[in-house]
């Protein structure tokens, strides 16, 4: 009797010729192999970074695992000897990026203000990235992962993962991810975060940083590369300050948002013109926005 049921339950699908849901799938998940292969179409796509030419840099002094938190000052000299700020920074994500840098307050604990004017430039940054070709594929990579259901919801939630407030303090909403990765902040007497390249120019370039020397070079022979340098933001210390040097905004805030939306809170490996590229991310674990997901704490590629 009760298989009866069962089928005179399922009859009217048949009879109508209507077919029986499937079951919706809610945890998707990228393979390493696909994390490999999207990676090195953004960077095949990154057509915005620097050329041969465009920057150049004057490393001097590698210093050793030993001398790296001395601070010690190895370089008598700037670590960007050029930087063809006429041809790059007229680009419109650069210039996007760089309206951006002036917005925050270094130091944690004083509470960030964002006028509307500030929201209006956010806004215009994550509307330039979108037209880039490099958020093109990640948007579509993701989205067909199953990550979101839309480029516009992808869009939504990059905002809030970057550029939502948090409390690194315990008080005021002080820091953003954003804030953290791509400005740098004091945070309990030393730099914290400051992964920016072109926040590292136009910092050394107007005087507030001194640099120390540097510990890492990738295996790239071409833009963009990866560096760890050691310096001083006024009279704050980084021993191991690692970014990306000649790469475009959109090229590292997406993979940085690949590994933080596939591969949260652990070390990501990646491809990068046929070199391996390994990105660390943290979530921020302390608040949350939207139905329980988290802000981006830090992001950066390990050296």
């Amino acid at each position: 009797m009760k298989y009866t049921a069962i089928l005179l339950l399922l009859l009217p699908c048949v009879i109508y010729g209507a077919s029986l849901p499937e079951p919706r799938m809610t945890v998707f998940a990228a393979t390493n192999d696909e994390l490999l292969n999207v990676a090195e179409q953004l960077y095949s796509a990154d057509v915005n970074k620097a050329a041969s030419g465009d920057v150049t840099l004057n490393l001097q002094y590698k210093a050793s695992s030993a001398q790296t938190s001395s601070g010690t000052d190895f370089a008598s000299q700037r670590i960007f000897s050029y930087v063809n700020e006429a041809k790059l920074f007229a680009r419109p994500t650069f210039s996007r990026l760089i309206a951006l840098l002036d917005n925050y307050v270094k130091t944690t604990g004083t509470a960030e203000s964002v006028p509307s004017s500030e929201i209006t430039e956010q806004n215009a940054f994550v509307d330039e990235i979108f037209k880039t070709t490099v958020f093109s594929r990640l948007s579509s990579f993701l989205v067909s992962k199953g990550y979101y259901t839309s480029t516009e919801s992808f869009k939504a939630d990059l905002k809030e993962m970057w550029f939502g407030l948090y409390t690194r303090t315990k008080g005021p909403l002080d820091s953003s991810g954003f804030e953290h990765a791509f400005h740098g902040e004091i945070h309990g007497g030393k730099i914290s975060g400051f992964h920016s390249w072109v926040q590292f120019y136009l910092q050394e370039k107007a005087g507030q940083i001194n640099y120390l020397s540097y510990s890492a070079d990738g295996p790239w022979t071409s833009y963009p590369d990866v560096y760890g340098f050691q310096f001083k933001w006024s009279t704050y210390l980084k021993t191991l300050g690692s970014m990306f040097v000649g790469s475009s905004p959109e090229y590292e805030i997406a993979v940085y948002t690949l590994c933080y939306v596939t591969r949260p809170d652990s070390l990501c490996t990646l491809r990068a013109g046929g070199q391996t590229l390994k990105i660390q991310t943290y979530t921020w674990a302390n608040s949350s926005y939207g139905n329980g997901k988290r802000y981006v704490a830090s992001a950066y590629p390990v050296v």
